[in-house]
């Protein structure tokens, strides 16, 4: 539905018959930061119906274990004026997570509350992370942000082991389309040296009209204002640096300029859709660090606004970095 542009949160394959996928990402972070999580509820509607599943995935960084529940798709429900997600006897929305998880000899359950959440803004002619791109029909995959930050209360049991969230951190977004790309870059982190300050980016192949280009979407949250950096809105990526411990980036628009400096750690490998179906694989850490340096442009120079170290970072690279790379210089022909 036209409608659900405006509202990214939502479940959009309602009619959908075949490859597609759609998944919402939570990570939450304890006061401690020794226990970070992520739970992503999805669903994976394949060419084969028989393959077609509803879906929640836990992953625990601490013990680097990844919990993959599945379910028939009539176990889903969702809501179509915002954001209500029901798998099984789970809830999810932007303001509470209950799960109540039992497979394999595993039981998992949590209640946890999310306040003052801040998502991307949804404007008339920007409708969120995507901005423009959102009203494209034929994209491989569309993004969502529905939390850069916010504060997270509540509980987590594994297996009969409570781990208490309250004072906690955490994010939310979500992925929904046909694919996700053949080669990528992702990262996020809202632990800097006071709450309110978050990273989110990625840098990603786009499939165009027979081609394609290399897209970007980074958001700094800092000072309860969203400097962004994005493809649509001009901004361009005048560095780009990875070896097997760093990724490098350097983001500018006309009037700021964003260093980030991430250093890769070891990850846990999750499943990912193509084609609908959850057959690809994804590298994910939760314990990556990124030093990040927001500059103002001057007419000498530039001045610094925020430089800090984000703890408790998601990360991923997949696919081909020369492929990002040399798709950069097709970026510039879109805006």
């Amino acid at each position: 539905m036209m409608l659900d542009t405006w509202k990214p949160g939502v479940f959009h394959g309602r009619r959908k018959k075949k490859d597609f996928f759609d998944g919402w990402y939570f990570k939450m972070v304890d006061y401690s930061e020794k226990n970070a999580y992520a739970v992503i509820p999805g669903v994976s509607i394949a060419g084969d119906p028989l393959k077609s599943h509803a879906f929640i995935m836990f992953l625990d960084a601490r013990t680097k274990q990844m919990r993959y529940f599945r379910y028939p798709l009539n176990n889903l429900k969702a809501g179509d004026k915002k954001f209500e997600l029901t798998i099984g006897e789970s809830f999810f929305s932007t303001s509470e997570m209950k799960l109540n998880l039992e497979q394999g000899g595993d039981t998992i359950a949590a209640r946890i509350s999310f306040k003052d959440t801040y998502p991307w803004p949804v404007k008339l002619l920007s409708p969120g992370v995507m901005g423009w791109y959102a009203f494209v029909p034929w994209m491989e995959c569309y993004h969502g942000i529905l939390s850069m930050d916010h504060a997270v209360e509540g509980f987590i049991e594994v297996n009969g082991i409570r781990k208490d969230l309250k004072g906690g951190r955490g994010y939310i977004e979500k992925d929904w389309g046909v694919s996700m790309p053949s080669s990528w870059i992702w990262m996020q982190t809202n632990h800097f040296d006071r709450n309110g300050i978050s990273l989110s980016g990625s840098i990603a192949k786009i499939p165009w009209l027979g081609n394609s280009f290399t897209g970007y979407i980074f958001g700094f949250l800092y000072d309860k204002k969203l400097y962004k950096f994005t493809t649509y809105s001009g901004a361009k990526v005048n560095g780009l640096d990875v070896t097997d411990d760093n990724i490098r980036i350097r983001l500018e628009n006309k009037v700021y300029r964003l260093d980030i400096d991430a250093d890769r750690s070891e990850g846990v490998e999750l499943p990912a859709p193509r084609l609908g179906e959850m057959t690809a694989k994804v590298n994910e850490s939760l314990r990556s660090s990124i030093n990040v340096s927001l500059l103002r442009k001057t007419g000498s120079g530039t001045k610094l606004i925020y430089s800090g170290t984000g703890k408790n970072a998601g990360l991923e690279l997949v696919g081909n970095v020369e492929e990002l790379t040399k798709g950069l210089k097709k970026a510039s022909d879109r805006c």
